[in-house]
């Protein structure tokens, strides 16, 4: 688990589950025959099949500084899991939820804008069952998940939610293993995300991976306890695009995410406070450059969104898709001009 923000952090809750009762009595037929099965019943089934079929698919995964989860991506041994969850290792072991045995893997790549990374098995075995990764952008409020991995280092556990948010933007804290990634378009679930939980596989009752658990909420008016039922999980769509690009060239040359062709660094007052972003370079060719843009500007809004700092202008564009039309507000020498930029896309 990786701590997010003033008020999301490390942590997480548990689940709990309701059970009710009647008093009214059931009339057994004389033929003998039980009764039909009831609702939580099959409820029941539909957990345990969808258990049965995707917790062969998610690994625990240890390094020489500690542990997380990771999805079994494909047949040759390529797992999906949280890029801080790998942080600067190179080499890992691997358990896979059907054996106590240790596999050893090596990175593939790592993407840490995104917050995922590959890593391989190196001697993969026979049998492996990747998982199935579902379309997210069909997510919707109120869907049962389950989330599957190592919290605690309690390999193969699950614990049991509902979609409670879409489109998140969320923006993790810097670690030593983070660079504070801002990662756009995440699932909200309630279900119950813990230390060890990260990397591992937010899943639907179709038995599809719709994310990858990450993240998990702390009350910071609580002393840092945790906040019951908050937890965000990087994008299916989101997933499949980087690992493949991963996979193929060990790198990430189309991201997804949405940029405007500049260096920059947060701009500040002669009182030392934040007062917007400076463009120190702006690419040739590039958005900001082609809507007029130049170094020396100070980016003060973009579309509605007021920006005081580097944060607020990666989470604004972390919330906008490339080839979109935005008006970004910015002063040179004094004065406040404006520009109707198209954006481009961040690479790797």
């Amino acid at each position: 688990m990786l701590a997010l923000g003033a008020v999301l952090a490390l942590g997480g809750c548990t689940s709990s589950s309701k059970s009710s009762s009647s008093t009214a009595s059931t009339a057994i037929p004389t033929g003998g025959s039980s009764p039909a099965p009831t609702a939580s019943n099959q409820l029941q089934a539909d957990y345990e099949q969808v258990i049965a079929q995707v917790l062969p698919s998610v690994v625990q995964i240890t390094t020489a500084s500690g542990l997380g989860s990771g999805i079994i991506y494909d047949s040759k041994g390529d797992i999906v899991t949280n890029a801080h969850v790998v942080g600067s290792a190179s080499s890992f072991q691997v358990s896979l939820a059907n054996s106590t045995s240790l596999l050893d893997a090596t990175l593939v790549g790592s993407y840490p804008d995104d917050d995922l990374a590959v890593i391989k098995l190196s001697s993969p075995p026979s049998g492996l069952k990747p998982a199935v990764f579902g379309d997210s952008g069909k997510v919707q409020l109120g869907q049962i998940t389950l989330a599957m991995g190592s919290p605690l280092g309690l390999s193969s556990s699950v614990t049991e939610g509902i979609v409670s948010g879409t489109g998140r933007t969320v923006t993790e804290p810097k670690t030593t293993d983070s660079p504070g990634a801002t990662i756009g378009n995440m699932v909200q679930t309630s279900a119950a995300i813990n230390p060890g939980n990260s990397g591992g596989a937010l899943v639907n009752l179709s038995s599809q991976v719709i994310g990858i658990n990450t993240l998990a909420a702390v009350d910071q008016q609580l002393n840092g306890s945790a906040a019951p039922g908050i937890g965000f999980a990087i994008p299916s769509a989101t997933i499949t695009s980087i690992a493949d690009q991963l996979i193929a060239n060990g790198k990430v040359t189309n991201s997804g995410r949405a940029a405007l062709g500049i260096s920059a660094r947060t701009y500040y007052t002669n009182e030392f406070k934040p007062a917007g972003v400076l463009v120190v370079s702006a690419a040739s060719g590039g958005p900001a450059a082609d809507a007029g843009m130049q170094p020396g500007d100070v980016i003060t809004k973009v579309g509605s969104t007021q920006i005081t700092d580097l944060s607020d202008l990666t989470t604004a564009l972390a919330s906008l898709t490339p080839g979109a039309n935005v008006t970004v507000t910015y002063t040179r020498n004094g004065q406040t001009m404006t520009a109707n930029v198209t954006l481009g896309t961040l690479g790797s």
